[in-house]
């Protein structure tokens, strides 16, 4: 070989070469180390740890063993990367803060809640929880496949036969190349509960799964603020968010003095680093109700706030931290899996219930196989004996004097081989009467067990039955307190709660400029004169909003979010001012579409380029954090294309495809967020490309238009929310 391809050079294209790397260092990422497997929901890594701590035979019952030898033990026989990293995998499987239902049980310091690091592996040990134990069960009985590890030398599981349902009950995350996973862990009693319901309903709903398990139960625990309505989009969708809260409580001290204690913070939240972000906002003057804080926690958490005066709503004190600290934060839902068939992709909750239940009916189908083939092999045997014992001493004689006693044996007893072998090698002790009696016993329960499991294999309803019986057994024995209580409580959104009397800012008019390249700052007063403003070279005023100190200030991007800043806290003077994105976390993809100062009473319409929108009250566009507040929700390749103001009594819309539409405004909803409704039916590739609202009676002024056209000269183009309009006449395709 080495002289058929030495010399041999073979041109290829530089980015055909890169493409080619590329792609199969994306795939590796995205298989092997990134995305759980919807079955077992593990990772490569957690599989392979999981499998080498049975393999050291660390059961829940056995004793530990330190975690350098698993660790050793995984890199050399399945998992050839670094210790450190497989070491930090098995450190969370061990940590009941950072995993609902941990796999692993660790004696040492495993870290934590404070962001402590774990010990060394030389001096941490380990063995696996009952949890992990169920996901092995039947491993052992040709339950899963087994693949050939990197080097050949050993087998590991493909996946595990997943008797708990780990990917709900524990949750992922992860970030691939082009795509990421984040799922958030429930309770697994109500995951268990949600799973027999569908069994017994397979037509269930996604909403009729929710009856059983209502949303996400975190090992912290926590108020879960989001909308039922939210919740219930993002299960059917398998993409979404949940909004987390602090547990506080308020405690009444001496002389009308009190005082609140946070008991439970956020899932994924560091108590330490959450207390130095306080701390540096009331240093920066930033939380002006918040007197002092206090970590009192032991090993349960204490977080004592003191307000400055006694004075001071407790509601008020925590709207302000709520909004300013991660006190409240927000866990995304992305439920993208690798599936059976070893595809990613991103399925509903039922959609995950149903992946799991088709794995553990495939298990009981291979492990009622296997276990039958080993019921006929024994009763094979045990027929064999009962053949023999009828004439014992001529099986005695054979023995004794023919050459071939095999042979003999077979022929004179109609014996298969496996039978005649197994009577050769029985020992005398076992030629007495009570074993004859012992052999018909077992004889007679196999026989029982036989039939028993040809049927089940035979009837698709016993085989739903047993695994409904065996997930309400797993949800009873996970479902026990402490370790099965629901920890994090599903709380009504709650209300708003006017701030602007507590912030410590002068009230005074400002003008926000908002320039081509995303430059922001405020200038003092009204009436600015835009031509007099001055930008970097290149640049250019986009949007110039007049407003007071106090308000908030919207933008809305075209990723249909809602990001807010504080016309006071924006730099001044004769500057530049400061890039938005800085204040926001606004993505480089998307753009700003409108800036306006959110007043009471004022609606604005929003819609996607898809040709769906809605009208938004003013104050539903403020966002509490710097992540925004999605307000249109997007479908597919769509961009949020429209933000106006919502004035009068009749919507003009214009799509790509130059057609012209009006129709009452009072047909379009009033939404707090959502998909919106159809606005103008598009066809083909078409977009929406421009939409007005006016009022009916005063006529329509369209940008660039030199008059006013009455309704009386628009009754061609007036129809009804949702129609295709018709073709648009030269005037109002000069904006669109």
């Amino acid at each position: 070989m080495s002289e058929t391809f030495e010399g041999h050079i073979e041109d290829t294209r530089l980015a055909d070469a890169l493409s080619e790397r590329y792609l199969a260092y994306a795939l590796s990422t995205i298989m092997s180390r990134s995305l759980p497997d919807v079955r077992d929901g593990l990772k490569p890594v957690h599989r392979r740890l999981v499998y080498a701590m049975h393999q050291l035979r660390l059961d829940p019952t056995a004793g530990f063993k330190k975690c350098a030898r698993v660790v050793g033990d995984v890199i050399g026989k399945y998992h050839p990367h670094g210790d450190a990293s497989v070491y930090e995998a098995l450190v969370r499987l061990a940590q009941d803060f950072a995993v609902r239902f941990p796999l692993v049980e660790g004696q040492g310091n495993f870290g934590s809640v404070d962001g402590d690091n774990a010990a060394a592996m030389r001096y941490t040990e380990a063995r696996l929880t009952a949890v992990a134990q169920a996901l092995l069960e039947g491993i052992t009985d040709d339950a899963v496949d087994f693949r050939p590890t990197y080097d050949g030398e050993e087998s590991e599981p493909v996946v595990l036969p997943a008797a708990f349902p780990n990917l709900l009950a524990n949750g992922a995350a992860g970030i691939a190349v082009g795509m990421a996973t984040s799922i958030p862990p429930h309770n697994a009693a109500e995951v268990c509960a949600a799973a027999v319901h569908l069994i017994r309903h397979p037509d269930a709903s996604v909403a009729d799964l929710l009856h059983h398990m209502p949303g996400p139960d975190f090992p912290t625990g926590g108020l879960i603020v989001e909308e039922p309505d939210a919740i219930l989009r993002a299960y059917e969708t398998g993409r979404g968010g949940f909004r987390i809260r602090a547990r506080w409580e308020t405690e009444q001290g001496r002389f009308g003095t009190w005082q609140i204690v946070v008991t439970e913070i956020p899932y994924q939240v560091q108590k330490s680093r959450l207390i130095e972000q306080i701390a540096d906002l009331m240093e920066q003057k930033k939380l002006p109700l918040l007197g002092d804080i206090r970590d009192e926690s032991t090993t349960d958490i204490r977080l004592v706030l003191e307000p400055k005066t006694r004075g001071v709503e407790p509601e008020v004190l925590m709207e302000t931290l709520f909004r300013a600290t991660p006190l409240e934060s927000r866990f995304g839902l992305n439920m993208n899996v690798i599936g059976a068939d070893r595809q990613p992709g991103v399925l509903s909750l039922k959609d995950v219930l149903r992946a799991w239940l088709d794995h553990r009916h495939e298990v009981l189908e291979r492990r009622s196989r296997h276990r039958l083939a080993a019921v006929e092999r024994r009763l094979e045997i045990l027929e064999g004996f009962l053949s023999v014992y009828l004439n014992l001493d001529e099986v005695i004689r054979i023995i004794r004097e023919e050459d071939d006693a095999k042979g003999g044996l077979m022929s004179t007893f109609n014996l298969s081989e496996v039978q005649a072998e197994a009577v050769l090698n029985m020992r005398l002790r076992s030629l007495r009467k009570l074993e004859e009696i012992e052999i018909r016993k077992e004889h007679g329960q196999l026989v029982t067990e036989r039939d028993g499991l040809l049927a089940l294999l035979g009837d698709a309803g016993l085989r739903w039955k047993r695994i409904s019986s065996e997930i309400e057994t797993t949800g009873k024995t996970f479902g026990k307190a402490p370790l099965g209580t629901r920890r994090s409580t599903l709380a009504a959104a709650p209300e708003k709660i006017d701030l602007s009397a507590v912030a410590d800012v002068e009230r005074e008019p400002l003008t926000v400029i908002l320039s081509e390249k995303g430059w922001i700052r405020a200038l003092k007063g009204h009436g600015i004169d835009a031509e007099g403003l001055k930008f970097k070279e290149g640049d250019a005023l986009r949007f110039a909003a007049p407003c007071q100190s106090t308000d908030r200030i919207c933008l809305f991007a075209t990723d249909g979010r809602s990001y807010s800043v504080t016309a006071g806290d924006l730099p001044r003077g004769r500057g530049d001012g400061q890039p938005v994105r800085l204040l926001v976390d606004l993505s480089n993809d998307e753009d700003i579409l409108a800036m306006f100062p959110a007043r009471e009473g004022e609606r604005w319409l929003v819609a996607s380029s898809g040709g769906r929108g809605m009208l938004v009250e003013a104050g539903d566009f403020p966002a509490e954090k710097r992540s925004g507040r999605q307000v249109l929700n997007l479908k597919n390749d769509e961009s949020a294309a429209i933000c106006t103001p919502a004035q009068g009594d009749m919507v003009a819309a214009v799509s790509s495809g130059r057609r012209l539409l009006l129709f009452p405004l009072d047909q379009m909803p009033v939404l707090a967020k959502g998909v919106g409704v159809a606005i103008q039916k598009l066809t083909g590739l078409e977009s929406l490309k421009l939409v007005l609202t006016f009022k009916g009676a005063d006529g329509l002024l369209w940008p660039g238009a030199a008059r006013v056209r009455q309704m009386a000269d628009l009754e061609k183009w007036n129809s009804r929310r949702g129609a295709l309009g018709r073709e648009a006449p030269p005037w109002a395709l000069k904006k669109a």
